[in-house]
């Protein structure tokens, strides 16, 4: 018989419908049965594509007598973190202040009043490497709350009170400076791994955010320091069994320090990110490894995460059947040189140098992880490209990982300022079709009459928790994008009504500071607020980072005042973690190089001279700069405003700081004028 999450729209949700635990939702209803019948709540907080989650599922929530037990002593709640990442953030910044470490699973417990009073993550069906049985915990919470209610009340109220301390003292900061960001270049240069490109050791995840930065500071100081770790971190990446060397697109981390063996899941918002990096990296260098890069997880992303209604799927397992009905982790990404030989008979010991694999394996049991340890210049193009279309059908064969097909509005957000950008770049239309289709769905099914987001999606229905800080952020970055690579300047307004809600939601007008959830938001145990970026940009600097733009494009005082309020957070956090401030640093450098405004006024982009300026444009590498483009005295862009054509050719305008360059209808001198 199934449970209350039946009818729920998140995948995660609906893979725990049957399990004999009788499953709430997040929901008032769940803490008022937890009052009436007078005990606790287990909260339970996963998301769909994690392995630990699967496994405790299996293990523990599909048990009948686990479930039993549960049933008769505790309220239990699931959570999808990707769904609610406010509920997950408030408690899993109590797991971490109780416990020293975080991750999902997460499990706490709970009184009544949604104050947390015992944590834990992941816990196995038997006592094993120091740890209790999930059983004997569920026992021992029991036990305190039915002997000792007062005391675990106590404990509660203090951690609740713990948490209200940690409140950012945020006092409206200065801005960030040459020094902030000199000083963040050089802590990001002592954590470098100069073998192996990347930061830190193991477990080691793409950085993307903060390759960003780095590409930004090298435009705007030309520190080859900063090149120098962008690019050879992402070779390394590229290069390592992290990329898909068969169908393109990044697993979610690396659980080694040389890239090679991956944490399988691939998630929507590491490959919108890393596509937009590589093709920020070829713009920079000219890179045909990043070029290639680029267009290969972009077509990945269209390809296996599109769906039907326009918008994109949030992410695919780490685990899939392998073969014998097993689900085990990598199984549809892994090869053993006798795979390699069924499939390609004589080219297998060619396809075996190239990739890596090797007869002990690089991954379990004598399976390999496909890599490019060599340099790609030595082998003959033309087969190893047959080698790879064998592998890629061969593997089209084996049963495919889960989808999780719910639309993040947030990280939807990502990928149309990526796929917009990379298809502009390239020549690739279909991609900026892919991301305006994305658009569309935002507009069509998350956006309301009020301009408020929904934050989640699924087969065209909008699901009912409301938009956070970082969908309104990212969204808004995605559509400043489009509007500056499609000449629509719609998507400029759709923009402006997102932003506006956070300047008016948001935003504490007193100290400028931004929270994770509206003023008008369901009530947590507190308002959560993370600057800090971690997989994805923190809502905080990717509503800095659009506040700036949007500013910069129609010179809106209140945004622009906004965006360096919601900055001094990176003058403070930057130099003391860079690496867990990259997006905000990369604000912090488009801040100081202007952003530069670029208006391209022409005949309509169906014009070759007016297109050549365009993309010349878009090209530029000065650190977040805005483009506009349309006919000129056209009403579009703010930006285009008192343009003319100069001697009637397509001219293009370059404006910083208030004080704009002579306008030239020549493409070389526009690529030098925005060349950092």
């Amino acid at each position: 018989m199934a449970n209350r999450l039946a009818h729920e729209t998140s995948p995660y949700l609906l893979q725990h419908a049957d399990n004999p635990v009788d499953w709430w939702p997040w929901s008032d209803g769940a803490f008022e049965e937890a009052r009436r019948r007078g005990v606790p709540v287990l909260l339970s907080v996963g998301y769909s594509s994690c392995h630990w989650c699967h496994v405790m599922a299996h293990e523990s929530f599909e048990d009948r007598a686990t479930a039993d037990y549960l049933n008769d002593h505790f309220v239990s709640v699931k959570v999808d973190r990707e769904e609610r990442p406010d509920v997950d953030a408030v408690y899993m910044e109590a797991v971490q202040a109780a416990t020293g470490q975080g991750g999902w699973p997460m499990t706490v417990f709970l009184t009544p009043d949604a104050e947390p009073f015992y944590f834990g993550t992941y816990f196995p069906p038997a006592p094993r490497h120091g740890m209790p049985s999930f059983r004997q915990v569920l026992e021992g919470v029991w036990q305190a709350w039915s002997e000792r209610r007062d005391e675990v009340s106590e404990v509660a109220g203090k951690i609740v009170r713990d948490l209200a301390g940690r409140e950012i003292g945020y006092q409206t900061a200065q801005l960030p400076g040459e020094e902030e960001l000199a000083q963040a270049l050089l802590g990001l240069t002592r954590e470098y791994d100069p073998q192996r490109g990347g930061f830190g050791g193991a477990p080691k995840f793409p950085p993307s955010m903060v390759l960003e930065f780095l590409l930004r500071h090298h435009a705007r100081t030309g520190s080859e320091g900063a090149l120098q770790m962008a690019r050879d971190t992402a070779e390394r990446m590229a290069r390592g069994g992290i990329y898909d060397q068969l169908g393109g697109g990044f697993a979610r981390y690396s659980v080694d320090r040389d890239w090679i063996v991956p944490h399988f899941e691939k998630m929507l918002y590491d490959n919108a990110l890393l596509c937009r990096v590589y093709a920020h990296l070829w713009r920079a260098t000219g890179s045909d490894l990043a070029r290639r890069v680029a267009l290969e997880t972009a077509d990945f992303m269209v390809r296996e995460l599109r769906a039907a209604e326009g918008g994109f799927a949030s992410a695919l397992d780490a685990d899939s059947d392998d073969g014998s009905g097993a689900h085990v982790e990598g199984a549809y990404y892994v090869w053993t040189p006798e795979q390699l030989s069924e499939v390609l008979g004589d080219d297998a010991e060619l396809a075996a140098h190239h990739f890596g694999v090797t007869a002990e394996g690089t991954f379990e049991h004598g399976q390999s992880v496909l890599q490019l340890p060599q340099d790609e210049g030595v082998f003959n193009a033309e087969k190893v490209e047959s080698v790879k279309r064998r592998l890629l059908d061969a593997r089209a064969e084996r049963p495919a990982p889960g989808r999780d097909d719910k639309i993040v509005a947030a990280w939807n957000g990502l990928a149309i300022a990526a796929l917009a950008e990379t298809g502009a770049y390239f020549d690739r239309p279909d991609l900026v079709e892919a991301a305006v289709g994305a658009a569309d769905l935002l507009v069509r099914l998350h956006l309301d009459e009020r301009a408020r987001l929904a934050r989640t999606s699924r087969d065209g229905r909008a699901g009912a928790n409301a938009g956070v800080l970082e969908d309104y952020g990212d969204v808004a970055e995605g559509f400043l994008a489009l509007a500056g690579v499609t000449g629509e300047g719609v998507w400029l307004e759709f923009a402006g009504l997102l932003l506006d809600q956070v300047l008016a939601r948001f935003t504490d007008p007193e100290s400028g500071a931004l929270y994770d959830t509206a003023a008008d938001a369901e009530r947590l145990i507190r308002r959560p607020q993370d600057p800090t970026d971690n997989a994805t940009p923190s809502g905080w600097t990717a509503a800095a980072s659009a506040l700036l733009s949007y500013a910069a494009h129609t010179g809106s005082e209140p945004h622009r005042t906004a965006a360096e309020r919601a900055l001094g957070v990176v003058k403070t956090l930057g130099p003391r973690v860079p690496r867990f401030v990259g997006w905000g640093l990369a604000v912090a450098e488009a801040l100081l190089d202007g952003p530069r405004e670029v208006a391209v006024v022409g005949t309509g982009l169906a014009d070759g001279a007016t297109r050549t300026l365009h993309r010349t444009a878009l090209l530029g590498t000065a650190p977040g700069a805005v483009v506009a483009v349309g006919a000129a005295e056209s009403d579009e862009f703010p930006l285009l405003a008192d343009r003319p054509l100069v001697d009637g050719e397509p001219t293009a305008y370059v404006c910083r700081n208030f004080t704009c360059d002579a306008p030239t209808t020549d493409p070389e001198r526009l690529r030098t004028a925005l060349s950092g």
